[in-house]
């Protein structure tokens, strides 16, 4: 069962360094940003409170360590996610991983970020308050399919 435990959690770490070299990766081909986890952090702060939902999470009051809370949170959501695909698939998954699980489930967890965090940072569900939320949309789908992959590449190297 231990080994199963700290499986998952690789996985779950290996997913989101996967996704994380994929965001260089994209803001350097770009021009664009990082992304920038500070404010994540802040939101997270704000739950302790039972705030889930923000106007705009850059009027809430600042936290000390926001951008490492963020990360933290970034990754620990990344690791919580590995856990929990292995408890739906079955610990039989590590021993023989295959793409699909891991794919379907990472798009599967596009909704946390469209549904309660994005509106939880104030930039609406789905980023429908952003300029252009449809890129916005394509890019989280990317990014979880890069997660998905993540999860499969992760569990094939540890088996």
């Amino acid at each position: 069962m231990f080994d199963i435990f700290w499986r998952s959690v690789a996985i779950g770490i290996g997913a989101t360094v996967l996704m994380d070299i994929w965001a260089i990766v994209l803001a350097k081909a770009t021009g664009g940003p990082l992304p920038n986890w500070a404010p994540v952090g802040r939101w997270f702060w704000h739950l302790k409170n039972g705030k889930v939902f923000h106007d705009d999470i850059g009027t809430a009051a600042p936290c000390e360590h926001e951008l490492a809370l963020g990360w933290i949170g970034h990754y620990a959501v990344g690791i919580a996610y590995g856990i929990l695909l292995v408890l739906l698939v079955g610990p039989g998954w590590l021993a023989e991983p295959t793409f699909l699980p891991a794919w379907t489930w990472a798009i599967v967890t596009v909704g946390a970020g469209w549904f309660l965090l994005q509106p939880g940072l104030g930039i609406g569900w789905a980023a429908s308050k952003t300029p252009n939320p449809n890129k916005v949309r394509l890019l989280n789908l990317l990014a979880h399919t890069i997660f998905g992959f993540g999860l499969y590449a992760t569990a094939l190297l540890i088996r």
